[in-house]
């Protein structure tokens, strides 16, 4: 049997242990997302100025009393604890329409889209679980469909919570881009109405003044607008 020398065994540890000191000063390597995608920094921001933007999403008087979430490299965490049941963050192209409208789908894709969006004390329960998970498969590298079965299946076994009634949520930001084609738009309230159709609504039309169903229409995650005017839209601090 071959001995191995007291000097081999000593050049061993050291060459490992500065190995391991490399790893750890390099940090936690960021999850590769799928060909089509940006690259991850793409989607991310500061601390501060997340923060700052995912509280724009409500009047002062809801979001200061918030719990904010924010984008990491391993998904969403929360950076603020709130008192008041809702939660602020700032969605990304991951959380783009499960369904419909096709063309939407595709926002997964665009790394600039930023949307500032306050989920009452019942979505922040029972919604913000689905674009969490959204957000997961998203940065996981998974296109569209992936996504869209992800989000099946996990509705199916029970592990994202049962929309069983109407819930809410506030997009007043005056700085949101929801996308190529909309930007900006107008400040709104997102009403998450378990399978609701436009036509129940009246057929009103995308663009106007009207609510309209926006999102995966009569699916339990259909989302129905409600644009809000006036001097509504809250500007980032």
């Amino acid at each position: 049997m071959r001995i191995v020398s007291t000097r081999t065994l000593v050049l061993v540890s050291l060459f490992l242990t500065l190995g391991a000191a490399v790893v750890l000063a390099q940090g936690p390597k960021s999850p590769p997302l799928g060909p089509k995608y940006p690259p991850l920094s793409e989607y991310m921001m500061t601390r501060e100025a997340e923060v700052s933007l995912a509280r724009s999403a409500a009047p002062d008087n809801i979001s200061a009393h918030a719990t904010v979430e924010i984008l990491t490299p391993f998904g969403y965490r929360v950076a603020v604890q709130g008192d008041n049941g809702f939660v602020c963050t700032v969605m990304r192209g991951w959380m783009a329409p499960t369904y419909t409208p096709v063309p939407f789908r595709d926002f997964v894709y665009y790394s600039k889209l930023r949307a500032p969006i306050c989920f009452d004390p019942v979505a922040s329960r029972t919604v913000l679980p689905y674009y969490e998970l959204r957000t997961k498969l998203g940065m996981e590298g998974k296109d569209p469909d992936a996504i869209a079965r992800g989000v099946e299946t996990a509705y199916a076994l029970g592990k994202l919570p049962k929309r069983e009634g109407v819930s809410f949520a506030y997009m007043w930001s005056a700085n949101q881009d929801l996308g190529p084609g909309i930007g900006a738009w107008y400040p709104h309230m997102m009403v998450f109405a378990p399978y609701y159709t436009n036509s129940m609504l009246g057929g009103n039309t995308f663009g106007g003044s009207m609510p309209i169903v926006t999102d995966d229409a009569g699916t339990p995650f259909t989302v129905c607008v409600v644009p809000v005017r006036g001097n509504a839209a809250v500007q980032a601090k």
